[in-house]
């Protein structure tokens, strides 16, 4: 292995995690994907991402989560709503034979010069204007989706201004509800985390009305702002991957867990796991929004993330060998970052 191909495995990783040597796996240059969300199928791995160019969601299949077939467009924009201008970051849950969806719907707040959403975007986030809120839809094949005119989750508390998205949802089949996590703010980049619960994946009560996981001001990679969760079960945990943001460009992927999902929660030692690349890297800039999967045969996860560079944001994967996602890996710190986080500034929180 030449040492070019071991930096790119290794740099910027942390806790076990190393980097595909040929990333990214997804995506061209000049394009930009993101904010993935991956199902196990019968023949490999199926991958639904926000694609910016169409700002829309679609969906790809692979034997090897390496090699991804043509996109396909699944979820589209529908302005006429009135709040649908961009529809990203996906959840889906499989149950009773029916595929369930949650998802972003946005609009930039304003008319704006460019169409070019990149530039849209970036003029929207300075103004602060925009909105986000979470859609819901549903299908029996994962292609051919029904979705509901209305948000189902839209900003109400204080904290969470006029922005909701980056929805991860799990069915609790104990407690015979869903349980949604989503980020929570500023409309370009969120702030915090929220959740909330409900029976049928429509109408949602929220326990709090304050984030259940905020930004530790201690911790560079994430003294600003905290955002895109996923929470998976995994040997008696809720194991949440998130953003960690240094500031609103510079973004590194962060782990913690917690017994109920919800309060006491711990930070991983070695945190941020994965940070960006080398300079000139297709991840050199920021890495974000990451997604896991344990490949059972191999004995090891598959997370697949976003990274930047410029105006190109693309998909690729980290792996860590074995089932245990908290044992120290210590490697060299190769980012000035590196280090550990300790459970959340905001403390523990208990049900009212």
């Amino acid at each position: 292995m030449s040492n070019g191909t071991e930096l790119a495995r290794t740099i910027g990783c942390r806790g076990g995690w190393e980097k595909y040597s040929e990333n990214p796996v997804m995506g061209t240059d000049g394009d930009f994907r993101f904010d993935n969300h991956v199902l196990r199928t019968e023949t490999g791995y199926r991958m639904y991402f926000s694609w910016r160019k169409h700002y829309a969601i679609a969906v790809s299949e692979s034997a090897d989560g390496l090699s991804w077939s043509e996109p396909e467009l699944v979820l589209t924009p529908r302005p006429e709503t009135g709040w649908e201008d961009d529809v990203n970051r996906p959840a889906i849950v499989y149950r009773e034979g029916r595929y369930h969806m949650w998802y972003s719907g946005q609009t930039a707040g304003r008319e704006f010069s460019s169409a070019d959403w990149t530039e849209v975007y970036l003029e929207a986030a300075a103004l602060d204007q925009g909105t986000s809120a979470i859609g819901y839809a549903t299908s029996e094949d994962g292609y051919h989706w029904q979705r509901r005119d209305t948000p189902v989750l839209k900003a109400s508390a204080p904290w969470e201004k006029q922005s909701l998205m980056c929805p991860t949802v799990l069915w609790d089949e104990a407690q015979q509800q869903y349980r949604i996590w989503y980020s929570g703010g500023g409309w370009f980049e969120p702030d915090a985390l929220g959740y909330a619960e409900s029976a049928d994946g429509v109408h949602w009560t929220r326990p709090y009305d304050t984030p259940v996981f905020g930004p530790d001001p201690t911790n560079i990679w994430e003294e600003q702002r905290v955002a895109g969760p996923q929470v998976l079960q995994h040997d008696g945990w809720y194991y949440l991957f998130y953003i960690g943001y240094e500031d609103m460009f510079k973004a590194r992927v962060c782990l913690a867990r917690s017994r109920d999902g919800v309060t006491g929660w711990q930070r991983h030692p070695e945190n941020p796991i994965l940070s960006p690349g080398l300079p000139g890297a297709w991840d050199s800039e920021a890495v974000y929004k990451p997604f896991a999967v344990f490949d059972e045969p191999n004995e090891q996860w598959l997370m697949w993330f976003n990274a930047r560079t410029g105006t190109t944001e693309r998909i690729g994967l980290a792996t860590h060998q074995g089932a245990d996602l908290w044992s120290h890996h210590v490697r060299p710190i190769d980012d000035p970052s590196g280090g550990a986080g300790d459970a959340w500034a905001g403390g523990d929180r208990g049900r009212p």
